[in-house]
């Protein structure tokens, strides 16, 4: 599903235009982003957490010539699932 069938799929469920659709999605996502960006948390009860975590910097090889090579620090984003969101799945 891409971000077009996102809106329109939340639209038909919420009984919302496509264009209000798209700007609550907009507006999660842009809220989302910035609590990310400052460490934040951010926890939706049954659905999952989406959350910061800092990955070390690292030697690796590269795979064409076997030389190692720097990783750098990072951070990158996790999302833990929810118990419910499992559940319904499986």
């Amino acid at each position: 599903m891409n971000k077009a069938q996102l809106i329109d799929a939340i639209a038909s469920k919420a009984g919302l235009t496509k264009a209000d659709s798209k700007k609550a999605l907009d507006a999660f996502i842009e809220t989302t982003t910035e609590a990310l960006k400052s460490d934040d948390r951010v926890a939706l009860v049954g659905f999952g957490s989406f959350s910061v975590s800092k990955r070390d910097a690292r030697t690796g090889r590269n795979p064409q010539t076997g030389k190692p090579i720097n990783i750098p620090a990072k951070k990158v984003i996790k999302f833990k699932a929810g118990s419910e969101l499992g559940d319904s799945v499986q």
